[in-house]
């Protein structure tokens, strides 16, 4: 091969990526499906569907992706969704997250957590309770939610965010029933590791977020995962105290692209064993 067409091959895939990165695979959200054996599981509870979003990233209003999240939602119908984390931006964001969160939820519940970005920006409990309460979603801040379907109860644990937040675990397992089947949502993995897993009842699953998938990435290399992701960058962990789940995410930060990343909204459903 000549230079000339080496230069201009090099040239147009590097186009071709910009393109990629920038146009297309921020709002190609992947709809990933995985099942959740929960051993014991009550008959009303089977085939429940819980949709995971993470790091939305609302700033000054509705981005294109998170307009996208809104279409599959409306497809998908799930049972229950948890919003993990990095909803919002800044508390500027709160009406526009307010308003979006009325449209992302769930048939039966819909739950929220914080992650480090709304710490950051200062939206403490009491800012995000009214937020998310407005939209008709319940904040977990080191608590357990519960959902009733069929006759059945399913227990959600949202913990606090462990970049900036203040995480306790031992308080929010306490709204946990016992003989519930128990979900755990937080947004950074990273914290997972640090769990004993002979301290508190395993959950049929952790749901995660944070890292983006690594959001810039080359084929079998991740540059970057911001601090907290720990070794996780995304999909199924299952050598931590409970199988852990990292989502993509729904945003960006910093750069409005992704490459070889396309945003994710996972959907999991529970089935007995």
């Amino acid at each position: 091969m000549s230079r000339r067409r080496f230069v201009a091959g090099t040239a147009a895939l590097s186009a071709a990526a910009l393109v990629d990165a920038f146009l297309i695979e921020p709002t190609a959200i992947a709809v990933s499906r995985h099942v959740v054996a929960v051993p014991g599981l009550p008959p009303g509870l089977e085939g429940v569907r819980i949709a995971c979003l993470t790091d939305v990233h609302l700033a000054g209003g509705v981005t294109p992706a998170a307009r996208a999240a809104l279409e599959v939602l409306a497809r998908e119908r799930p049972d229950v969704v948890v919003l993990v984390g990095d909803i919002c931006n800044a508390q500027g964001d709160l009406p526009v997250l307010a308003a979006w969160a009325r449209q992302a939820r769930g048939t039966a519940a819909t739950f929220a957590t914080l992650g480090n970005w709304e710490h950051a920006a200062g939206i403490d409990q009491g800012k995000a309770e009214r937020a998310y309460g407005a939209a008709g979603v319940e904040l977990l801040y080191n608590s357990a939610g519960r959902v009733s379907v069929g006759g059945a109860t399913l227990s959600v644990v949202g913990i606090d965010d462990p970049v900036y937040g203040r995480p306790d675990p031992a308080e929010a397992v306490k709204g946990v029933r016992t003989g519930d089947p128990v979900v755990w949502v937080l947004h950074a993995p990273g914290y997972v590791d640090g769990i004993a897993r002979d301290r508190y009842p395993a959950p049929a699953a952790i749901l995660a977020g944070h890292t983006h998938g690594g959001q810039i990435r080359l084929p079998f290399w991740t540059p970057y995962t911001p601090t907290g992701s720990g070794r996780f960058v995304a999909g199924w962990y299952r050598d931590t105290f409970a199988p852990l789940y990292v989502s993509r995410g729904i945003g960006t930060i910093q750069t409005r692209a992704r490459l070889f990343c396309p945003p994710e909204l996972p959907i999991f459903t529970l089935k007995g064993r």
